[in-house]
């Protein structure tokens, strides 16, 4: 029975390969952004919208498939993003087994994949068989005219799409992203009211462990949104301006479109406004660079000062952006967390993925200043860029120790599709991951990158060591009950006793 939507975003659950036996407990729950951004703006031309999200309704793909039958809409959109950077990929392999499914249960349907694995590279997406369009970089404007179209028909005239001629995949010419001017009115908000819920607004959704001071009574309900979009750097194992893209060519990488464009700081204190009215306390703001121009987020963060919206936030910034004189108005606006890249101790080898030339005593002196301004801190590192050796992933993990700071994340490093590095990597014949999931960070099946001196399993044993050391690190362990009490302590030597099993040492 046709219910007469144009589109059904859907989100499958990839949860359980990409964090293994954390997802149940740990991992967190984010709402669908993108699927939350690509609604709104497809209503706000008058185009009828629902999203199907997997993971926080736990629905296998049999349920999401039945779901979409029952619906019948024009056009099936996967949107495939994630939490965190590797996650547009890792999160390819349960989108296309459902897309699979759909397509051997209803062969009529259409079906469209966008995100950031899409934009990096579309042949790819578009070799699968259930696969009939991909939306280039974001894919909003191309989106808008997809639907005011006959789905399947004068393809050809679409700029910012890809299909399948005789099973060959053809890209049309790009379509822009949306402007810094237009980003209030072709990207006007998110579409809250179609994302499931048990008893509340966004309570199916759970805030990272850490962001709730490492308590789970305070992890819901949760949203994440961002207030700018894209980031002005050129990280080597970065990949997340590939969504920017404006230019087909195969040797294209992230590093081609770092440009950022921002909503007005008025609408983004409305948008956190609604999500106060709903309940709303634990916020991500998912920002790349959240801390760089002061133009957007000095008279934002000065709004929601005057909101008092009690809102407690996080959000990313670069150790060489951040200025002591703004701390205060970030803590007073509800910053009770930011999360710094350092990524490594050596500081050639981070000068090498053009991470920044900040020296040690930089990374301590920004750390201790927005400890005495009483913000937490959650430090990035990285392990196995392509110049390090044991000894400089020594200095990393010593670092982190001692900063000692109330989170960290620590990820082996992964040639990311989209990002410089993959093209260096293919341009040198490195072993990249065969399967989507080995992009995982901490999937069972991850396969980082070797360096020109550690293996890849050595890379990774080195990683799941690292973090072991620093969660049972008692100096860190010791913070940890001072800031949030005995309880949280006991909830982090619980979480070191999840084990994570890893195909390539043998687990």
């Amino acid at each position: 029975m046709s219910t007469g939507l144009d589109v059904v975003f859907v989100n499958a659950d990839s949860s359980e390969s990409a964090y293994q036996d954390l997802a149940t407990t740990y991992a967190a729950v984010e709402p669908p952004t993108w699927s939350l951004l690509l609604a709104q703006s497809c209503r706000s031309t008058g185009s009828s919208c629902a999203i199907v999200d997997a993971p926080a309704e736990r629905l296998s793909h049999e349920q999401v498939v039945a779901r979409l039958i029952e619906v019948n809409p024009r056009l099936v959109c996967f949107v495939v993003y994630g939490q965190n950077p590797n996650s547009g990929t890792v999160n390819m392999s349960a989108n296309i087994a459902c897309c699979d499914l759909l397509k051997d249960e209803w062969p009529g349907a259409i079906t469209c994949f966008v995100g950031s694995h899409t934009s990096a590279l579309p042949r790819e997406v578009l070799s699968h068989d259930s696969v009939d369009i991909v939306l280039l970089n974001e894919g909003i404007y191309a989106l808008r005219n997809l639907l005011a179209s006959d789905l399947g028909q004068d393809l050809e005239k679409i700029h910012g799409i890809g299909y399948k001629v005789d099973g060959v995949p053809v890209l049309n010419p790009p379509e822009q992203v949306v402007p810094s001017e237009r980003m209030d009115i072709d990207l006007p908000g998110y579409a809250w009211d179609l994302l499931p819920y048990s008893q509340r607004p966004l309570d199916l959704y759970r805030a990272h462990f850490w962001h709730a001071e490492y308590s789970h009574d305070k992890r819901t309900p949760f949203a994440a949104i961002y207030t700018s979009l894209g980031c002005r750097f050129h990280c080597d194992f970065c990949m997340i301006n590939i969504v920017n893209r404006v230019d087909n060519g195969d040797e294209i990488d992230a590093s081609h479109s770092s440009n950022m464009r921002f909503w007005s700081p008025e609408f983004m204190v409305r948008e956190l406004e609604k999500l106060a009215e709903m309940g709303v306390e634990r916020v991500r703001i998912s920002d790349e660079m959240l801390f760089l121009d002061r133009r957007h987020f000095e008279p934002m963060l000065s709004g929601l000062v005057q909101a008092d919206l009690g809102l407690k936030m996080w959000g990313y910034s670069r150790i060489d952006t951040i200025r002591e004189r703004y701390l205060a108005l970030f803590k007073n606006a509800g910053f009770e967390w930011l999360a710094v890249g350092v990524e490594a101790g050596n500081r050639e080898v981070r000068r090498e993925v053009s991470k920044g030339t900040f020296k040690l005593e930089d990374v301590t002196s920004v750390v201790k200043l927005m400890h005495s301004a009483g913000i937490s801190v959650a430090a990035n590192y990285i392990f196995g860029f392509p110049e390090d050796t044991p000894e400089t992933m020594t200095q990393t993990l010593d670092l982190a120790l001692e900063l000692c700071t109330e989170m960290v994340n620590m990820y082996p490093c992964q040639a990311l599709p989209g990002s410089p590095l993959y093209l260096k990597a293919k341009r040198n014949g490195w072993k990249l991951p065969s399967t989507y999931s080995a992009y995982g960070f901490l999937s069972y099946d991850s396969q980082p990158l070797p360096t020109r001196h550690v293996s890849a399993a050595d890379v990774l044993r080195f990683r799941d060591q690292a973090w072991t050391t620093y969660h049972t690190f008692e100096p860190f362990l010791n913070l940890i009950e001072r800031r949030f009490g005995p309880d949280s302590r006991a909830n982090i030597e619980n979480l070191t006793k999840v084990p994570l099993r890893r195909q390539l040492l043998g687990g």
